[in-house]
């Protein structure tokens, strides 16, 4: 059966929240909420491989601790952005 559009927003946004590490619960889990709905197919499909990474490779490359590979970059660095500026104490 293929999944419709509204279930896969529901199934990332679950899997966003729902990692298996607190860290990066925090860190996908607002962005999920803030992004997905306005995502095109194409980032929805690379940001649905990004899920299937194990979250000790996703926290340093969020934190630049190490590089990511090439096709999640991007992705990734706007990901930490987003989320830094979340945590940042508000003035």
């Amino acid at each position: 059966m293929t999944e419709t559009p509204d279930a896969r927003l529901k199934r990332m946004a679950m899997r966003s929240w729902r990692r298996g590490t607190k860290e990066m619960d925090l860190v996908l889990g607002p962005w999920a909420d803030a992004q997905l709905a306005a995502m095109t197919p194409a980032q929805l499909d690379l940001y649905d491989a990004l899920l299937e990474e194990n979250d000790q490779d996703l926290l340093p490359w969020v934190l630049g601790q190490t590089a990511p590979p090439e096709r999640f970059a991007a992705l990734l660095t706007e990901i930490g952005t987003f989320a830094r500026a979340r945590l940042q104490p508000k003035s």
